[in-house]
């Protein structure tokens, strides 16, 4: 496979980028570069290699969850711009 001209601007209108023609050419000429690479790892027999599962042997140590240091409703709503009594008031972001 090759990076081509078409791809590198189908890439820049998906990534909404504005590249110029030496930019273009240089990162056709890296994408080329960084196939080229994996191809030649494709190359490699890894028949007898194990995979790799984890890179280390820690286990995760899972803590308790505990409620501490909980703010009443009252308090938290104190310093709101706006609120009703029992929410906080924020202005609609999404339309539906």
């Amino acid at each position: 496979m090759t990076i081509t001209g078409t791809l590198i601007s189908r890439l820049e209108h998906l990534a909404r980028l504005e590249l110029s023609d030496a930019e273009r050419q240089s990162l056709q000429t890296d994408l080329n570069n960084i196939l080229t690479m994996v191809e030649k790892l494709q190359e490699l027999d890894t028949d007898e290699v194990v995979p790799l599962v984890y890179l280390n042997e820690d286990v995760n140590v899972w803590r308790e969850d505990k409620v501490q240091n909980q703010v009443e409703q009252e308090d938290a709503l104190r310093n709101a711009p706006q609120q009703d009594g029992t929410f906080f008031m924020v202005p609609k972001v999404i339309n539906l």
